[in-house]
């Protein structure tokens, strides 16, 4: 189409016609990204010329839907990113600034409104969504008009919302706090947005109290969480893990505490389908991390009810929902540092903190050990598995793997090593200076953990390089003589001693304590012998 002759018309086109032209263009361009820069931003400022006049709801969902199209492209939105501008669109979505009486009463009236007025409405949030996304300019205008207070008055009355309408304002609403720290300061201090989205998260997800922080638990014949629903409650878990990742925080306990025991119900549920289960999953493994630790008692704090898993009288059904979370995590075998790492810090700071969560995930990944035939990293065992990430190729992933088996082994290296080999171990010993034994920082209970008479009676033949019991190999150098054996004997030492001189590498040995060292230093202070025992 005509790019000129459309901007030419528009300026006195009448309602009709301006929905003529711009469906037609729209349907044109609806599947390009890009756009000649000038004349397109032209057409965004008319449009909200039009906007600015009183037109039909046909003709205003029209020109949004021409809009939302244009900002795609955030070389044409300097028309839009203006305060002008931005007031257009938050009239057009009807988001106010404060939330009194007139406002409650009007927000009423917005669920009477016609299905073409909604649609304006959705319009108009998706074009907000698009402009703030693309725009640093439109973003501190956002800042400028306290956008953050619109949203946070709106989420008031969440529970009269249609679906879309709420779906794209809490999509603003991660948006904003993700893109803008200090609106992010804004929103959780002066406008208690944490307290807000968690009710609309409760609101959402149905869920009705039994306790304090108890919530009811789901039927087992009940239907799964509706597909809308589940939209809505995750950018409500998105934009509340945005808030909920600065160490400033001002909500009390009791409000992290509440937040928690929402994240167990959502837990238990069940959607339409497994990878929308999943999604949900993750975003509360997400949102839990971002939590205090210490709030993660909620997850068992819970009456035990028949048939669920159970450890030293507390409820570990949540607990076992994220064991298997995790284990899908490691199988899918993709995308491990934002797909496995969170779950796995997530379980590795419950164990440390909580006595009852780590005992009780210590006997589904830790078992007392009786195979000792295979090396730790071969088979299908969750241990196995974890082993296995101790030597992966991203730094992130070996390392939150081998924290997590080394709190579960309650910070000994003695325990850590008869379950993985010290060759599988060696990183995380380097990385924290425990080369010469000993335990970790933190501590932990005595709590016994007996050995298995099979581990007990391998244990002198197990090679502790490798963590399991090899098969006689035979003697290379038996059946060389003297002469042979110092002539392979010299030559081996000339080439480390070629490489060394070429600092292709570097020998090295551990300081007495348990760091490593040039090895003429170690030489002159040996490592002291370590007398540390592990009782779990």
């Amino acid at each position: 189409m005509d790019l000129n002759g459309i901007l030419s018309q528009l300026e006195t086109a009448n309602d009709e016609d301006t929905e003529t032209l711009l469906q037609r263009y729209s349907q044109e361009v609806s599947q390009r990204f890009w756009f000649i820069q000038n004349k397109q931003a032209k057409l965004c400022q008319s449009v909200l010329a039009v906007l600015g006049r009183q037109v039909r709801p046909s003709c205003q969902r029209t020109c949004l839907e021409t809009l939302r199209i244009l900002s795609r492209d955030k070389r044409v939105l300097g028309p839009v990113a203006t305060v002008d501008g931005m007031l257009v669109l938050t009239r057009m979505a009807t988001l106010r600034a404060q939330q009194d009486e007139e406002n409650k009463q009007e927000a009423a009236q917005d669920s009477l409104q016609s299905e073409e007025e909604k649609r304006v409405v959705v319009e108009a949030l998706k074009c907000l969504c698009n402009v703030v996304y693309n725009s640093s300019a439109a973003q501190q205008v956002c800042v400028d008009i306290q956008l953050a207070h619109s949203l946070c008055a709106s989420l008031h009355s969440a529970h009269m919302w249609q679906h879309e309408v709420g779906l794209f304002i809490l999509r603003l609403f991660f948006l904003l706090s993700a893109l803008r720290p200090d609106v992010r300061a804004v929103l959780r201090k002066d406008c208690h947005a944490v307290r807000l989205l968690t009710e609309v998260l409760e609101h959402t997800l149905d869920v009705h109290w039994v306790g304090t922080y108890e919530a009811a638990r789901p039927e087992p014949q009940a239907l799964p969480l509706p597909a809308e629903s589940n939209e809505r409650a995750m950018e409500a878990l998105k934009a509340l893990f945005n808030l909920t990742l600065s160490e400033s925080r001002n909500e009390d306990d009791h409000q992290f505490r509440l937040l928690a025991a929402i994240l167990r119900h959502l837990l238990m549920l069940k959607t339409e389908t497994e990878e929308k289960t999943e999604e949900a999953h993750s975003h509360a493994v997400n949102l839990l991390n971002n939590l205090p630790v210490s709030c993660l008692d909620v997850l068992i704090d819970v009456p035990i009810q028949g048939g669920v898993e159970e450890y030293g009288g507390k409820n570990m059904e949540a607990v076992q929902v994220l064991l298997d979370f995790m284990e899908r995590r490691i199988d899918k075998c993709s995308n491990y540092k934002e797909g496995l790492t969170p779950v796995l810090s997530l379980l590795t700071e419950g164990s440390r903190c909580h006595r009852e969560i780590r005992r009780y995930i210590k006997t589904q990944v830790l078992p007392p050990l009786k195979d000792v035939k295979n090396r730790p990293e071969v088979g299908t065992t969750i241990r196995n598995k974890l082993v296995r990430l101790m030597t992966h190729v991203d730094m992130g992933v070996k390392q939150t793997a081998a924290e997590f088996l080394f709190v579960l082994c309650k910070e000994s290296v003695d325990n850590l090593l008869k379950y993985t080999g010290y060759g599988n171990a060696a990183g995380l010993l380097v990385a924290r200076g425990l080369l010469a034994g000993g335990r970790g920082e933190t501590q932990y209970s005595d709590d016994e953990d007996s050995d298995t008479d099979e581990y007990k009676s391998a244990k002198p033949f197990i090679n502790p390089i490798t963590g399991h019991v090899e098969e006689p190999m035979p003697n290379p150098i038996e059946e060389m003589t003297e002469e042979q054996k110092e002539y392979e004997a010299e030559k081996l030492a000339s080439m480390f001693d070629k490489l060394s001189r070429q600092n292709v590498i570097r020998p090295m040995g551990v300081r007495p304590d348990g760091t490593l060292a040039p090895l003429e230093e170690t030489l002159v202070c040996p490592p002291e012998e370590n007398s540390d025992t592990d009782s779990d």
